[in-house]
């Protein structure tokens, strides 16, 4: 059964219908091996852009391409069974127009077989959200912090103090009339953030957003504690696994120096053993 309790992958209409109803759970995943994990608990596989970042060593999200996400798409795609894929549109791939977006939404929905997108931006982009929508193209919206335009934004900052709230919550309400089937809300304060959910049909997920949200999102590599000197304020970390691998690889370093690693019973014998004996 899937994470909505029906016999077939999670839709966009399935995650529409979850509004306001059990919490929506998603993950990001940019592998097979991690897809397949977290296909079995989440509702949505995020394939973020965060990919540049998490996995190239990239400064921003700025640097990443679209081979980079039909890429790492794939790879997860191999590995869902269950849980719906959503993927990345990178930085300068829907910007320009309308039609550009549609072509390389299609591109990516084509070559990965992922049934939907996820685009950055409020009211300035709702006429490109329309306009996928309009030709078959499920669309995430992601509002607040938008990475993409940290440039702009100024940091890595939270969205929606200081006069800014209204923007936030005219944001949601464009996307939503726009034909978004779900909204991310990241680094807005918890009220806000209640507030927007609260006045939305559709739902909203929640990063560094508080509780109020429809659902929540975290990179999986934050979560699971990859990142042993990285601790945003919104992430809880469920797992210290950059911790145990460094002190399994430290083990291995060891005992390949000091010749313990191989022992015997992880090498291979010249000769075969006769049958009914141990080689």
């Amino acid at each position: 059964m899937s994470a909505t309790g029906s016999l077939r992958p999670v839709l966009p209409a399935d995650i529409l219908a979850r509004k306001g109803d059990t919490p929506i759970v998603v993950l990001t995943a940019y592998t097979t091996p991690i897809a397949r994990i977290v296909d079995r608990h989440c509702d949505i596989m995020l394939v973020g852009d965060s990919v540049g970042m998490v996995l190239h060593g990239l400064p921003s999200t700025l640097g990443v391409t679209m081979e980079m996400m039909i890429l790492h798409g794939r790879a997860v795609m191999r590995g869902a069974q269950k849980s719906m894929v959503v993927i990345d549109m990178p930085f300068g791939s829907y910007e320009e127009s309308p039609e550009q977006a549609f072509r390389n939404a299609a591109r990516i929905m084509a070559e990965t077989g992922a049934p939907a997108v996820k685009l950055e931006g409020g009211q300035h982009m709702a006429e490109t959200i329309a306009f996928l929508t309009k030709r078959g193209v499920p669309v995430m919206a992601h509002i607040g912090l938008t990475p993409q335009s940290v440039n702009t934004l100024g940091g890595y900052k939270v969205v929606g103090r200081d006069g800014e709230a209204e923007k936030v919550m005219d944001d949601a309400l464009a996307v939503q009339e726009a034909g978004a089937f779900s909204v991310v809300l990241e680094k807005v304060p918890e009220g806000l953030s209640g507030r927007i959910t609260q006045r939305l049909s559709i739902p909203t997920i929640g990063i560094g957003a508080g509780a109020r949200c429809d659902g929540q999102v975290l990179v999986v590599d934050d979560m699971l504690g990859l990142f042993t000197d990285f601790r945003p304020k919104f992430v809880k970390r469920f797992g210290e696994l950059g911790q145990a691998a460094d002190e399994a690889i430290a083990a291995y370093a060891d005992e390949v120096r000091h010749r313990r690693f191989p022992a015997p019973e992880h090498a291979f014998a010249d000769v075969l053993a006769p049958k009914g004996t141990k080689s």
